[in-house]
């Protein structure tokens, strides 16, 4: 049995794949596509999604299921398309199972630990989750994430085999709080790109990242997240990489959607999923979360961006 899997070829999989590799261990990248996974693996080079990188000796790519056997599978699949992932996917219990995208289901409103859990309750789930562009972590750039899982031992083994020299892992028993920080911080994405779209300025920006990251503690909190993960690196250190770098697909789809532009269809942008499922829970909770809520608005179709910054702007000043 192969050890380590890494399932889906886009850009974050294939990144992963590569630096996983480069130290000598013998990595599984799997492709759905079976043309895209035989000329990676003819050619030596990194696919479509992420162009430019030399793969590794050790790094075999297949489109082959038997990669879905290995001890540890990471799970590079979009958060909306992994539920669907999973009902093939085999069921071996005490499989490492580490999900590896951001988001929530907007069907079922879980994240993807949770996810995993409900489709497969004998493997073994975390997340891998964290500030890092798949560009970065392919060039050898340092790049530290965060690896959840309710077990400690889990986590502690799961830090172990993944850490790499350019990729620093901090473990955590806090999935909620991983899984939430990496979401929420998607729709802020939005917000920020939003309002350099619409020509707000940076003053703006600064603004909308405070005070959503203040949205984002507050919900977490009432999910049962912990204060310390979200003021870590799959809360704040996410929230500050995606809100201020064009790299960012979220960020540059708000600003897309500032100055009145489409997104591109092809391109996967979770905050645009995750921004009404967690206003619809955040009513259900009672919370306050305005600038949350428009974004919401504004992806439903509700509100125009002019609209939106008219509705928090007219809202009463109050205490910090």
């Amino acid at each position: 049995m192969t050890i380590l899997s890494v399932l889906g070829s886009g850009a974050f999989g294939t990144a992963l794949a590569i630096v996983l590799s480069k130290t000598g261990q013998n990595v599984t990248l799997w492709s759905r596509h079976a043309s895209q996974a035989k000329g990676m693996q003819d050619t030596r080079e990194s696919g479509p999604r992420l162009p430019g990188f030399a793969l590794p000796d050790t790094l075999n790519v297949t489109s082959d299921s038997k990669a879905f056997g290995s001890e540890t599978c990471l799970l590079a699949i979009p958060t909306q398309s992994l539920a669907t992932f999973l009902t093939g996917f085999p069921k071996n219990a005490g499989q490492d199972l580490v999900a590896c995208c951001k988001g929530v289901d907007r069907q079922t409103g879980l994240g993807p630990v949770a996810t995993i859990q409900n489709s497969h309750p004998d493997a073994r789930a975390a997340i891998l989750t964290g500030p890092g562009f798949a560009v970065d972590l392919a060039r050898g750039l340092p790049t530290a994430h965060v690896i959840a899982s309710k077990d400690e031992a889990h986590a502690t083994a799961l830090q172990s085999l993944l850490t790499r020299p350019t990729l620093r892992l901090y473990r955590s028993t806090d999935v909620v709080g991983a899984e939430l920080g990496g979401a929420l911080k998607n729709v802020i994405a939005l917000a920020a790109g939003m309002a350099i779209g619409a020509g707000l300025g940076d003053s703006a920006r600064a603004s909308v990242i405070a005070r959503g990251f203040s949205e984002l503690g507050r919900y977490a909190a009432a999910k049962g997240a912990k204060t310390e993960t979200i003021q870590g690196l799959s809360g704040l250190g996410d929230l500050v990489l995606t809100c201020t770098s064009e790299k960012s697909r979220n960020f540059t789809s708000g600003i897309a959607l500032g100055q009145g532009r489409p997104i591109d269809p092809d391109t996967t942008v979770e905050g645009l999923a995750t921004a009404p499922t967690v206003a619809k829970e955040a009513k259900s909770l009672g919370l306050d979360l305005p600038l949350l809520q428009a974004v919401s608005d504004v992806v439903e179709g509700k509100l125009d961006i002019q609209g939106a910054i008219e509705t928090l702007l007219a809202r009463p000043v109050g205490k910090e």
